[in-house]
């Protein structure tokens, strides 16, 4: 049998339908669910891709994309200028900016909470974080050295129960010599602002002070505990920083980049991405499997069809090759049409979503618990190909076993009986 009369019966045993409803009803309910699986897969995906993107993004705000620290536990850089000019001197490094961290505990009018105090200079801070465009009330550059201001998000400010102008009390611990009980230092503040990054890692626990005013209570005078760096690839930013650092010829600094930082997130969102991959092609895969069914029915419908092939020469593969030529057709069929519905999806899923959510009456992600307004999304080809792929080979494996029962179908026994 020459392969183009292989697609011609093929296509007429699509078209079986005609002489039975039920197995037009299945095949077309079979390319329903793989598209239907399909889209949903690529939907859910890029929505996935999309919470990583703005995750990222917002962790970001206040972390920076590299940090340079001290190679030795604790130590300060006292003469901070000159590195960070040398720094800002190296290729792909945009901006770079001191800092402090304290950890302590802030008490207010409505309780005592432990908070993560960064110190910063205002003017170099709004070159490498998101925190001056994030400020609901007041601003970054009020923090001046020696008048003891404070910045708290969001989340840490209604805790505390303070709003701008109260006073709030830093407990920090203060370093002692060897040998001796450790002590603690107590320090007011004032309000000045309050920030909102979306991201309760930050407005919860974090607060920003000048840098003169955090110095001190870490144990040294205008000095920094590290630098850190805004450069311009955030995926390149670990080897641009590491690479910088090691421009400046200086063993004792080293590199903590965001990767390390926020590790954890990423890993969980890795994880959850991956699982969820994982159960939607079990859908797919249940639905491509139902195309067994098809061509079985079709295969019990089409014995005196195929018996009176076999009569006029054609070899068992050759019916192999019509009833996989099937099977594949419904599959591509199927992925088509799916690529095509998640692709759009997934483009309009901002428009797509609050339609569904005004009509069911419930929110995909409350903005209370995401700091989201709107569900995110970004479509990536390489899981749309994925996705395509995956569904066509599932398909060609759920074609082998009617294809084979076919080529089995034995002339003599059936057409006896016709």
């Amino acid at each position: 049998m020459r392969r183009p009369l292989a697609v011609f019966v093929a296509l007429r045993y699509l078209r079986s339908g005609r002489g039975s409803g039920f197995v037009s009803f299945v095949n077309a309910a079979s390319v329903l669910g793989v598209a239907l699986g399909v889209a949903t897969l690529i939907v859910v995906l890029s929505v996935m891709n999309g919470f990583e993107n703005e995750l990222r993004s917002r962790l970001l705000g206040l972390t920076a994309h590299a940090a340079v620290v001290p190679s030795g536990s604790g130590d300060p850089l006292p003469d901070w200028q000159p590195l960070v000019a040398g720094l800002e001197a190296q290729p792909d490094i945009v901006a770079a900016a001191p800092f402090v961290e304290i950890e302590g505990m802030l008490t207010g009018p409505g309780g005592m909470t432990a908070a993560l105090i960064t110190g910063v200079e205002p003017a170099y801070e709004r070159e490498v974080s998101a925190v001056a465009t994030s400020m609901v009330l007041g601003s970054l550059d009020d923090l001046r050295g020696g008048e003891q201001m404070i910045i708290l998000g969001r989340s840490l400010s209604a805790t505390l129960g303070v709003g701008l102008g109260d006073t709030v009390s830093l407990l920090v611990p203060v370093p002692s010599p060897e040998g001796r009980m450790p002590t603690s230092r107590l320090t007011a503040f004032t309000v000045s602002g309050i920030f909102e990054l979306g991201v309760q890692e930050h407005d919860g626990i974090r607060a920003l002070v000048h840098l003169n005013d955090a110095s001190p209570l870490a144990g040294n005078n205008q000095a920094a505990r590290g630098i850190r760096l805004e450069t311009r690839d955030i995926f390149a930013a670990p080897q641009i920083a590491r690479a910088a650092v090691a421009n400046l010829d200086n063993p004792g600094l080293a590199v903590r980049d965001w990767t390390q930082e926020n590790e954890s997130y990423f890993r969980a969102i890795r994880i959850e991405k991956l699982m969820m991959a994982l159960l939607l092609s079990l859908i797919i895969a249940v639905a491509a499997f139902n195309i067994v069914a098809t061509l079985v029915m079709v295969v019990t419908e089409k014995r005196g069809g195929i018996a009176i092939l076999r009569t006029l020469g054609c070899s068992p593969r050759d019916v192999v090759t019509v009833f996989v030529l099937q099977g594949t057709a419904l599959g591509w069929a199927g992925a088509l049409t799916g690529v095509a519905l998640g692709v759009w999806l997934s483009l309009n899923v901002a428009t797509v979503a609050p339609a569904l959510e005004s009509v069911f009456g419930f929110q995909f992600m409350p903005a209370d618990l995401y700091y989201l307004t709107a569900l995110p999304a970004e479509l990536q080809s390489g899981d749309v190909l994925w996705a395509a792929l995956g569904v066509l080979f599932l398909t060609a494996v759920a074609t082998i076993y009617p294809a084979l029962r076919a080529a089995a179908v034995d002339p003599a026994d059936v057409l006896r009986y016709e």
